[in-house]
């Protein structure tokens, strides 16, 4: 096995998760994702933890959702159980088709999405964790030899976490202090408001409120959104390509959309429910590990120099204690480069101009 596999499950397992004996650990596996799955075990096995594995299938999810008659059960207790006993749950995504549920009605999407959205709440309790095995198929859609997508995903993962923590908590704190955030590149000029939240330190770890390995990047839960964005890195959502998507927002609602590409599936999204129209995290990538698109979101939305808005659910992290964020049955990001002429500014203040912050080499304060 590959001493990198060995060393992103340690990650995973010690970093991330923090994983304690005794604890009682789902790992979802992904179908590409076996080799990580092997190294994970055995790091929770070493650690006297309790593992349930399960298995995850882009192909699986497909047959059962263009069979399934529509009409879902809300939250099945079988399966809401797992997670609320669970103390952490590993998802170690690895797809060998990237776009295997391309062709799954949207409808259908939308029905099971809400009809599990308790099962979603009950995972998301536990100290969870999202990362991704590199596979061929992952490679390919990125536009990269197999090899080389390899050293990128090994490259944004395994990180002095610790040290890149420490520079993030600087744009925590000024946003921890700010109450209004303003985004400017070509195609966008949106303000939001920011007082009364708490930014997450996304430092790939849950004892930052963080769960994605990779991350890299600080997160927030805006309100009163106004203005318009244009989201010009492409990514594919719900298996269809999705291109140069604008929205427009009014009273922190959205009230206009379009998209050069994969209009429809924004649509899908917004259609969701009343929830899917507001945002429910601002976040800024600050992951210099990753330096490309690849199109896939869990590395794209933590690039240096990109910031992402996300429709629909705000995280519990950022919110006051016994405050309810914006609620929904989606959480869809969509990314904006600010690499070119653009600028990141709290209460009128620049901390980012052309994706370079204040404190970094190669800052222009004009």
């Amino acid at each position: 096995m590959d001493d990198r596999i060995r060393e992103h499950a340690e990650t995973l397992v010690d970093w991330s998760a923090r994983v304690d004996a005794g604890d009682d650990v789902v790992v979802s596996v992904g179908e590409g994702a076996h080799e990580l799955g092997v190294a994970v075990a055995e790091e929770l096995g070493e650690r006297d933890a309790n593992m349930l594995a399960t298995y995850a299938s882009g192909e699986m999810s497909r047959a059962y959702l263009r069979a399934h008659g529509g009409e879902f059960e809300d939250d099945p207790a079988y399966e809401r159980a797992l997670y609320e006993e669970a103390d952490s749950v590993l998802l170690l995504s690895g797809s060998r088709n990237t776009a295997a549920a391309a062709d799954v009605p949207g409808d259908r999407r939308q029905a099971r999405s809400r009809a599990r959205q308790g099962i979603r709440e009950a995972r998301l309790a536990t100290d969870w964790v999202s990362t991704v095995h590199p596979t061929r198929a992952m490679a390919q859609q990125a536009g990269m030899s197999y090899e080389a997508y390899q050293a990128f995903v090994y490259d944004a993962v395994l990180r002095d976490w610790a040290a890149l923590a420490d520079e993030m908590a600087r744009l925590k704190e000024l946003l921890d202090d700010g109450e209004e955030v303003r985004i400017r590149n070509e195609g966008t000029d949106l303000t939001m408001r920011i007082d009364g939240r708490t930014a997450v330190n996304s430092a790939a770890s849950v004892a930052y409120d963080s769960h994605n390995l990779p991350s890299g990047e600080v997160f927030t839960a805006p309100y009163a959104t106004a203005g318009y964005v244009t989201f010009d890195v492409p990514q594919t959502v719900r298996g269809t390509r999705v291109e140069d998507v604008r929205l427009t927002f009014e009273e922190g609602e959205v009230t206009d959309y379009e998209a050069a590409r994969g209009e429809s599936v924004v649509e899908e999204i917004l259609d969701t429910d009343e929830g899917a129209r507001r945002l429910g995290e601002l976040g800024v990538g600050m992951n210099r590990g990753i330096d490309r698109v690849t199109d896939n979101l869990l590395f794209d939305e933590k690039m240096g120099g990109t910031v992402h808005l996300a429709l629909g659910r705000a995280y519990d992290a950022n919110l006051p204690e016994g405050e309810a964020g914006n609620d929904s049955a989606v959480h869809v990001d969509l990314i904006t480069d600010m690499r070119g002429e653009s600028t990141l500014e709290v209460d009128g203040e620049v901390l980012q101009r052309d994706g370079v912050f204040r404190w970094e080499d190669g800052f222009d304060g004009d």
